[in-house]
């Protein structure tokens, strides 16, 4: 029985995509990583501002503790 053109079409972009490479760093979990980092960088960077700003040692501490997380966490992220 003789195909006819558009399901060679189709399969052809079906194989296509089969083969297709994605580029490393091009990945779903890659740009969920990505976005989680910029989202942590983002707070390091008000924790700091608000340590900074603050005067009262406990609370100093809190932000103190919360910024080492927030450290160790991207430290994390970015040996993945």
């Amino acid at each position: 029985m003789a195909r006819g053109w558009e399901s060679k079409s189709v399969e052809m972009q079906i194989e296509e995509r089969e083969h297709t490479v994605t580029p490393p760093g091009n990945t779903i979990a890659d740009a969920g990583r990505k976005r989680e980092t910029e989202l942590l960088e983002l707070t390091r960077k008000r924790l700091l501002g608000e340590i900074e700003g603050t005067h009262n040692p406990r609370l100093k501490e809190q932000k103190q503790r919360a910024l080492s997380f927030v450290e160790n966490r991207i430290n994390e992220l970015n040996r993945a």
